[in-house]
């Protein structure tokens, strides 16, 4: 059995909910319950990032305290998990939980030998809450860089260069997909440049950790929002070892924009503070609409909850996990969602499972025939099927196996590629088979093919349990076993784009 810790980065809260976060979310819960049904142990964290400037400026925005901005749209960041049928084992809040300011305070004081206060002057974005060297602009952000000229807390980052090369090169710690790998080791190998962990209380509006020992600094909100991997697990008692160091794996799921704080910044900080490191990364890309990254400010946002309401569970989940790529933005549009739903979910699977429910009422009653029939001689007369059946045989006992692989290789399109490829064979077993024909003429070749049906039936319903967990469960409510009665057919999925 695999011990495994699985996390999301938090968001800032300075808005509600995209979808662009959900995509990490459902990608992370996806992840949680495939490893849990595999039998290993699981643990699945989460939360917000509360103490960032963007977090007080939107609250200035809005002309209310920025607690209470904070604690509204914090909740709606929590309140993610009932729509999206997600499972978290954790939330947390930074600038709520006691955890934390414990956690991000002994961390800082475990790397105090690689601290060191300075004057310095430099181009921030607020956006995403960084310096940036001469020369360079956000890839990110439209707004133009701030010039700051303060005296804040140093980390020797550079100090960690070459040993961050030879972790990353030679595969200790995993980054996904290899794009993302390439990027971060060209980035080491040009050179890593200390860089900034605090600022001043002043420019923060006094909102943050404030730096141990130095009360007229906060903490950076980056060193910040990165120990709620640590804090979330005890780390200011002492008590994360179970989780972090002697867990098999620690897995981060994370955006690309923020990549580099995560493959470079964090492996530095824990190297200093003599911790485990993360053993895999695991990258998405954006998603956009027209082009443009969705997000929660300055850019057009896509509200999950509404889409759920609108659209249900399925529909969303299925989208998120079958159009965005591995590597590459994906552009969404309500109508490629409905599309996607109506093609594979309509159609394709709940008819499947509606069209076997029917031929078993119709024929059998009702009740689920064995998938081998009972006639004396019905090896010979199942014969002329073999070749139809082998096919949709082949494709079920490859599946597991492609799930697996794609899951590990970070590639939720493939994975449910794998899944919906039983569907369609078994929906071209069901053409070829032409079971109300069997009916008519040979009855004794039916029970094997409606058993085979059912059973393919429930089979997709447990491949699917990860992706779509709700829409799992109904299947394999429908699905009985040899000698047992099904459910009256009903839909599995209702069109949302109107007739076939």
């Amino acid at each position: 059995m695999t011990r495994l810790l699985l996390s999301t980065t938090i968001p800032y809260v300075n808005g509600r909910p995209h979808l662009g976060f959900a995509l990490e979310l459902v990608q992370a819960d996806v992840l949680a319950r495939h490893h849990r049904l595999r039998g290993d142990e699981v643990r699945l964290q989460t939360g917000t990032d509360d103490n960032s400037l963007k977090n007080v400026q939107a609250a200035d925005a809005a002309g209310v305290a920025v607690g209470d901005l904070v604690d509204r749209n914090a909740a709606e960041f929590a309140r993610l998990a009932g729509p999206l049928s997600l499972r978290f084992d954790d939330f947390l809040r930074t600038s709520a939980d006691p955890r934390h300011r414990a956690g991000v305070e002994r961390f800082w004081r475990a790397c105090a030998h690689d601290l060191y206060r300075k004057h310095y002057e430099g181009l921030y974005c607020v956006g995403c809450e960084h310096f940036y060297q001469p020369g360079e602009r956000c890839p990110e952000h439209e707004a133009p860089l701030q010039r700051v000229s303060e005296e804040n807390w140093f980390f020797r980052l550079s100090r960690h260069q070459e040993r961050l090369y030879d972790l990353i090169a030679g595969g200790r710690i995993r980054i996904e997909p290899a794009e993302r790998r390439n990027e971060v080791l060209a980035f080491v190998a040009g050179g890593l440049t200390d860089f900034s962990v605090s600022r001043s209380r002043a420019r923060a509006r006094g909102w943050g950790i404030p730096v141990p020992g130095d009360p007229d600094q906060v903490i950076y909100v980056w060193w910040d929002a990165l120990g709620y991997y640590l804090t979330a697990l005890e780390y200011g008692t002492g008590g994360h070892d179970r989780w972090w160091g002697r867990a098999d794996r620690r897995v981060h799921l994370l955006g690309k924009s923020v990549l580099r704080f995560h493959a470079v910044y964090w492996p530095a900080m824990l190297l200093s503070a003599r911790e485990a490191l993360p053993t895999d990364i695991l990258v998405h890309d954006h998603l956009t609409v027209n082009g443009r990254k969705i997000s929660k400010s300055g850019g057009p946002a896509v509200d999950p909850l509404g889409l759920v309401a609108e659209y249900g569970v399925d529909a969303v989940r299925w989208w998120l996990l079958r159009d965005v790529p591995r590597v590459g933005d994906a552009d969404f549009t309500v109508e490629r969602l409905i599309a996607r739903h109506d093609d594979e979910l309509a159609n394709g699977l709940g008819n499947l499972v509606s069209r076997v429910a029917g031929l078993v009422h119709r024929y059998r009653d009702g009740v689920v025939p064995a998938v081998r029939a009972s006639e004396p001689d019905s090896d010979r007369v199942s014969e002329p099927d073999s070749d139809r059946a082998s096919e949709l045989e082949e494709v079920r006992r490859r599946a597991p196996g492609a799930v697996a692989e794609a899951l590990d290789a970070f590639d939720f399109r493939r994975a449910t590629g794998a899944v919906y490829e039983v569907v369609e064979a078994a929906n071209r077993y069901v053409s070829r088979t032409r079971p109300w024909q069997l009916a008519r003429e040979d009855s004794a070749r039916l029970d094997p093919v409606l058993g085979t049906l059912v059973e393919t039936c429930r089979e997709v319903a447990g491949l699917l349990t990860p992706f779509l967990p709700d829409a799992a469960a109904r299947i394999a409510a429908r699905c009985a076993g040899p000698g047992e009665r099904l459910p009256a057919p009903a839909p599995v999925f209702p069109r949302l784009g109107g007739a076939a």
